[in-house]
C-alpha cells in the first residue's frame, strides 16, 4: 500500500497503526481482525486495540458475531466525526480551564505583576516570533481578533493559503485592505506567484481591497483596529532585510496603540498617493 493514503489520515490524529488499519479497511470493506492484521502487517497482539481505538472515535462499526467483524464508516462520515470529536475535545478543554481560572489567576497574577514592575516601558513596545509558522499563527490570531479593519502590506502575499480561512472569516465582520508591491519591483521569478495570488483573491474575495505600491516597501506585515486616539490596535511586521534568509528572521509584534497608529498613517499615505490599481 502506498504511503499517500495513510499520510492523508495523519490529519485525523491517528497513530501509524491506526492509519494503516483504517486505510486498509476503507479498501477491503467489512472484515475480521485477523484478516486485517495479515493485510496490514500489524501484529495480532496489537490489532484489537487498534480497532477498538478506531471504533471509540466513531470511524468504524463493530459487527457482533463469531468472529467479530469491523466495517469502516464512509469517508465523509469519518471526516464529520473527526470534526465532532475535536469540537467535543475543545469544549472539554474550555470547561476545564474555566473551572481552574480563579485559582490560576489568584496564583500567578500577583507574580506577573511583581515581575512586570521591573520592565521599562520601552521594553514592552515589541516582542518577537520566528518567521514562518509562528509568525503566520500570530497573523491568523490578528485576523480573528479584528473588530473594525485589517490592513496588510505585503510583497506578493505568498503565505495567503496559510491564512485564507481566517481572512475569509474576517471579511464577514470587517474590512480588509492589502497593499502589494508593484510587480515591476518584484524579482522576476516572484511575479508569476504574485499574479496567481492576486487573480485568486480578486475572483474569490472581491470585497478585499487591493492596490500596488509604486515604491519599495521598507516593511511588511498586518495591523488591525488602529485608532487616532492611540488606545487600540495591534500589528505584526518585519523590516526588509534582503540578505537575511527567512528562516533566520524574526517578526515584531506590538500592542502599542501609538505605534500601530503610526503604521496606519504610513499605510494610508502609500495607499492614497503612491499606489495604483492592479497593473495587469
Amino acid at each position: 500500500m502506498s504511503a499517500e493514503p495513510t499520510a492523508l489520515l495523519e490529519q485525523l490524529g491517528l497513530t501509524e497503526y491506526e492509519q494503516q488499519a483504517l486505510a486498509e479497511l476503507l479498501t477491503l470493506g467489512r472484515t475480521t481482525a485477523p484478516n486485517l492484521a495479515e493485510a496490514t502487517g500489524i501484529p495480532k497482539a496489537r490489532i484489537y486495540g487498534v480497532l477498538d481505538a478506531l471504533a471509540d472515535r466513531g470511524f468504524i462499526k463493530v459487527v457482533p458475531g463469531r468472529p467479530k467483524e469491523y466495517q469502516p464508516k464512509s469517508p465523509a462520515d469519518i471526516l464529520d466525526r473527526a470534526v465532532e470529536n475535536r469540537r467535543q475535545e475543545f469544549e472539554q478543554f474550555t470547561h476545564q480551564l474555566d473551572e481552574m481560572r480563579d485559582a490560576f489567576l489568584d496564583e500567578f497574577q500577583p507574580r506577573y505583576e511583581q515581575a512586570s514592575e521591573e520592565i521599562r516601558p520601552a521594553e514592552e513596545l515589541f516582542y518577537v516570533v520566528d518567521v514562518g509558522e509562528p509568525s503566520e499563527r500570530e497573523t491568523r490570531r490578528l485576523y480573528n481578533d479584528a473588530t473594525e479593519q485589517v490592513y496588510v502590506i505585503t510583497n506578493s502575499f505568498a503565505y495567503f493559503e496559510s491564512v485564507e480561512s481566517t481572512v475569509a472569516d474576517a471579511l464577514d465582520r470587517v474590512g480588509v485592505d492589502a497593499l502589494f508591491l508593484h510587480p515591476d519591483l518584484l524579482a522576476e521569478a516572484k511575479r508569476p506567484k504574485q499574479a496567481e495570488i492576486v487573480e485568486y483573491i480578486e475572483e474569490s474575495y472581491p470585497e478585499l481591497g487591493l492596490r500596488f505600491s509604486t515604491g519599495r516597501l521598507p516593511w511588511r506585515g498586518t495591523l488591525i483596529d488602529p485608532s487616532l486616539d492611540y488606545d487600540s490596535g495591534e500589528a505584526i511586521f518585519l523590516v526588509e532585510e534582503p540578505t537575511v534568509p527567512n528562516h533566520m528572521r524574526q517578526a515584531a509584534i506590538t500592542e502599542n496603540g501609538s505605534f500601530v497608529a503610526g503604521l496606519k498613517r504610513y499605510f494610508d499615505l502609500i495607499w492614497e498617493y503612491e499606489s495604483v490599481e492592479n497593473p495587469s
